[in-house]
């Protein structure tokens, strides 16, 4: 489990992770929440590399993950209601 921390403490990965999570649980469908997942993912990724940084795939794909986990909890959460 400390292993798991530490790798997502690298490069800021649980912001990237938690910041999916709210735009998936914020959208209104599933498509709105693909949508704007891999449009954000895309757009922090590309920030990095034109401030000189490199594009992360790890970082855009936690990203992308986190909006269709966050979109998965707030479907669970409606049919349980």
């Amino acid at each position: 489990m400390k292993k798991i921390w530490k790798w997502l403490g690298e490069s800021n990965r649980w912001k990237h992770l938690l910041g999916g999570v709210a735009i998936g649980f914020a959208g209104d469908s599933s498509y709105c929440s693909a949508y704007v997942g891999v449009g954000v993912a895309s757009a922090l990724e590309y920030k990095d590399r034109a401030h000189g940084g490199k594009w992360d795939w790890i970082d855009w794909g936690l990203t992308v993950c986190g909006a269709l986990i966050g979109r998965s909890v707030k479907l669970l959460i409606k049919t349980m209601l």
